[in-house]
């Protein structure tokens, strides 16, 4: 009988360090780049549930402005990122279409906060998302994806777009990006932090 690896309870965390599991969602609503985003900061191979799209799923799910979009996501994305030798966030991306939202209310247990990514041309398909955010009593930061070619919005506009508190912090951030995706949950951590003292 051959047997693999096995994982210890200590697997997962670098030698010698004493580390605070962190649990963060990665939310947005559907193809604004949540996998993308695991993906490029995860320190580990990210678990992604990514599937093609048939056409029965583009009866169902919007399109529009995602044409070229083939793969979807329909269980969750699942990353870790150390951001310090204390603290290490573990990352679960959320499916973005709406038969999913039972989903984030299991996937919400346990969660610190949650880093919202949002498509500034399809601001609209956001609110749905803060709503289940705040319903479920999550601080939270908006990450503005910037895609190629689309413009830079202005913060203060996203903000009464988005019906946003003074205090919700948002940045601009680029999914494929590592620094980018990094300065975006960082933003998010300091934004926690500020919220428990």
């Amino acid at each position: 009988m051959v047997s693999g690896p096995s994982l210890d309870e200590q697997a997962y965390v670098r030698d010698g360090a004493t580390q605070t599991a962190v649990k963060i969602l990665v939310v947005g609503h559907f193809a604004v780049g949540k996998t993308t985003f695991i993906g490029a900061i995860s320190e580990i191979e990210p678990l992604s549930t990514e599937e093609t799209m048939t056409r029965a799923a583009e009866a169902v799910d919007d399109l529009k402005g995602v044409q070229s979009k083939t793969t979807t996501t329909v269980a969750m994305d699942f990353g870790r990122l150390t951001i310090s030798d204390r603290v290490v966030l573990y990352l679960f991306g959320t499916p973005g279409q709406q038969r999913f939202v039972q989903m984030w209310e299991d996937m919400a247990r346990g969660a610190l906060g949650a880093l919202v990514l949002v498509d500034p041309e399809r601001l609209a398909d956001s609110f749905a998302v803060i709503d289940l955010i705040e319903q479920y009593g999550l601080d939270y930061a908006i990450a503005v994806n910037h895609f190629d070619g689309s413009p830079l919005r202005d913060e203060r506009a996203l903000r009464e777009a988005l019906d946003l508190l003074d205090d919700t912090p948002v940045v601009t951030c680029d999914a494929r990006d590592e620094q980018s995706s990094a300065e975006a949950l960082i933003t998010l951590v300091r934004h926690l932090q500020d919220r428990a003292h």
